[in-house]
């Protein structure tokens, strides 16, 4: 007999909705996921912070998850606040939206913003607090369900609808649904899992608000004429200049790129022409990453290339270049496109080229669910350019252009450069304004002809980034203070939050070791992310796989310890460290390294191992606890606190996180009851 058999179902339950308690669970936990996903999407579209500060919505729904357990048992109304407080969060969004000046040049990293609407210390907290309460509501309704169901079976039909919710996310994601189709998923869920009584009370406070969210999503995918990508909201306007046509585009409020003839982009501007100019190979095979609407194969085939492979992470932005850019480039036979991850591209395409471009790759976005880690982070290591080099034919020559901003930024790169290449590059600052530069290195000196030696990096400059730590705009191994402010005051607010919401935090004393492995395993969950993103792409693809994958691992977990007599919690607790240890022996380079279909498996046995034991740990000790809604308010608790760890990235680097998830797990060891881990 299971653990999970001899475990009485609590009383308490609730009663009186017309559907029943399993469906009722995996709609609840469905919705909850959705919504999580939504407010992150949405709300980054809207609010330029949020393209940097993805992590706080998560946060701020972890707190809203949490608090929603916690709050079970303590109050039998219905969570009507819940729709009331997404529709004020939709409604000062989109009266207060923050963007980008459209004066602001150059690339955008940290706090680097000339911004048009309210500064960052109040946008912020107004997100993270309105998603807490947000998610509050289905979380309440989630767990509600939980006392009336044996805890690990509980356990099983919220994953299986978070994985519910992935999958609906993801197909939307794929037919490119707008924000008005989120908005009446969730005005229908709404009405579902709600319970209609008293009925003034419900039309009022759900059904209201609920239209009045999908009214105002509506009006806004009407009017701002965008196409929504799996990565952006996608504007874009048509105008002339000088003569010639030319469309602007920006993406989630920031001025990103502009479709221009080639002729006009090489008189206007001369860093298009220089790596060709540099390079003294005939640019016949050229690769582009970073192609984007198209100018810069526009440009190649104008100087001669008989092949062109563009790469381009975002499906819309290629599908604005077909159809905007003046030169149809994308029309022109020699051209193929590739629409995925430049740096997945360089490791996995096994043609050479004459010329490499890293044309303008900046993605103004953070990969969802890593708390630092943007789109083309892992294109401007050191590693990353090694790979370029080797995708180079004899006499070939890499080249990257953009508008720097610092200094130092153009002298870290270029030394990167220097370590790949063996050799000092070309760099052409070709203006003080923004510090545009082109940097480009040849196979062999004399390869490139460039018109001045570089003087080399100057004092202060900081090592080139690498794929552990590959934070390129990160000057100094220091966590940025806008971050520490930030996740100070998120860590005060949750404090106080629970103590007004969940009452005595004595509640949740018993379930410390629970805490921490929430704590623990966010983290892990943070490896799994950024190292299936090194080894496969930063496309929202291999993102929700991995997501969707970690909670596969947890359901198997789950199935096993429901199933099967599993061995002692101590035991488990062995096979988690041992997991944690081949975790933290075997490099990236050596999984990047072996071909595509076997690195996919060693990938999945060295990620998902620990991420396995690790939960069947919390299911054995989940499975004995006295109160199921306070012990895992508790570990969603802890995973918050997990999202603010996250951050130490910046510092010791992402391998690194497997130690601090090992110090946590055996915190949880020594903290777990005596009886549980006999």
């Amino acid at each position: 007999m299971t653990l999970e058999a001899q475990k009485p179902v609590e009383s308490g339950g609730t009663s009186g909705h017309w559907l029943a308690v399993r469906p009722r669970l995996i709609l609840a936990s469905a919705f909850m996921l959705f919504l999580e996903l939504a407010l992150i999407r949405w709300t980054g579209s809207n609010i330029v912070h949020l393209s940097y500060f993805t992590n706080f919505v998560l946060l701020g729904s972890f707190l809203g998850i949490g608090l929603g357990f916690l709050r079970v048992g303590r109050t039998t109304a219905q969570p009507y606040y819940s729709p009331v407080v997404l529709f004020g969060l939709v409604m000062v969004v989109l009266v207060f939206p923050v963007t980008v000046d459209r004066d602001t040049e150059g690339v955008l990293y940290w706090t680097s913003l000339s911004t048009v609407g309210p500064p960052a210390w109040i946008s912020l907290p107004v997100v993270f607090c309105a998603a807490a309460l947000v998610l509050m509501g289905p979380a309440e309704l989630v767990g509600r369900c939980f006392p009336e169901l044996p805890r690990l079976e509980a356990y099983r039909y919220d994953l299986i609808g978070s994985l519910t919710g992935i999958a609906v996310f993801t197909a939307l994601s794929f037919l490119s649904a707008p924000p008005v189709v989120w908005g009446v998923l969730a005005a229908v869920a709404y009405g579902v899992l709600l319970v209609p009584r008293p009925r003034a009370a419900y039309l009022g406070l759900v059904t209201v608000p609920s239209l009045a969210v999908v009214g105002l999503l509506l009006a806004e995918t009407l009017t701002a004429g965008a196409l929504w990508s799996p990565y952006y909201k996608v504007t874009h306007r048509q105008f002339e200049q000088l003569g010639v046509p030319v469309t602007d585009i920006a993406v989630n409020g920031v001025p990103h790129q502009q479709a221009v003839p080639a002729a006009a982009r090489l008189q206007w501007e001369a860093q298009y022409g220089l790596p060709y100019q540099r390079a003294a190979a005939r640019p016949d095979d050229v690769l582009i990453v970073g192609a984007g609407s198209g100018t810069d194969v526009a440009i190649a085939l104008s100087k001669g290339a008989r092949r062109v492979d563009a790469v381009e992470i975002d499906p819309k932005l290629r599908e604005l270049g077909g159809s905007t850019h003046p030169d149809r480039p994308y029309d022109d036979p020699r051209v193929t496109t590739h629409v995925t991850d430049g740096r997945a591209f360089l490791e996995q395409t096994d043609r050479t080229y004459d010329l490499i471009l890293f044309a303008l790759p900046d993605s103004l976005t953070l990969v969802s669910g890593a708390s630092s880690l943007r789109l083309e982070s892992y294109l401007f290591t050191e590693e990353a350019m090694r790979a370029a080099r080797e995708r180079l034919k004899p006499g070939g020559a890499f080249s990257m252009y953009n508008y720097y901003r610092e200094s130092w930024l153009v002298d870290r790169l270029a030394a990167t450069a220097q370590r790949a290449f063996g050799h000092a590059p070309c760099v052409d600052v070709v203006s003080t304004t923004g510090h545009q530069a082109v940097i480009t290195a040849a196979t062999t000196p004399d390869a490139q002809r460039c018109a001045a030696p570089w003087a080399g990096a100057a004092a202060g400059t900081p090592p080139p980034a690498d794929d552990d730590r590959p934070f390129l705009y990160l000057k100094d191994r220091t966590i940025p203070s806008l971050y520490l402010i930030t996740l100070g005051l998120i860590l005060a607010v949750s404090l106080l939050a629970v103590r007004v919401v969940a009452g005595p935090y004595r509640r949740m004393r018993p379930y410390a070791d629970l805490f921490l492995l929430g704590v623990a395993f966010l983290l892990l969950e943070t490896k799994s992310v950024t190292g299936f993103a090194l080894l496969f792409g930063t496309t929202w693809v291999v993102n929700a796989i991995v997501f969707a994958g970690v909670l596969v691992a947890v359901l198997a977990a789950v199935e096993v310890t429901r199933r099967f007599r599993t061995p002692p919690l101590s035991v488990m607790y062995g096979v988690l460290f041992a997991g944690l240890l081949l975790a933290w022996l075997v490099p990236d380079a050596w999984l990047l390294s072996l071909p595509v279909p076997v690195r996919a498996v060693a990938a999945v046995v060295v990620a998902f191992l620990p991420i396995f034991a690790a939960n069947v740990v919390f299911s054995k000790r989940f499975a004995d606890t006295a109160d199921a809604t306070t012990a895992f308010g508790a570990n969603l608790l802890g995973a918050m606190v997990g999202g603010c760890l996250e951050y130490l990235a910046l510092v010791i680097g992402y391998q690194a996180l497997l130690l601090v998830a090992g110090v946590l797990y055996l915190g949880a060891l020594l903290l777990a009851p005596r009886k549980a881990l006999a």
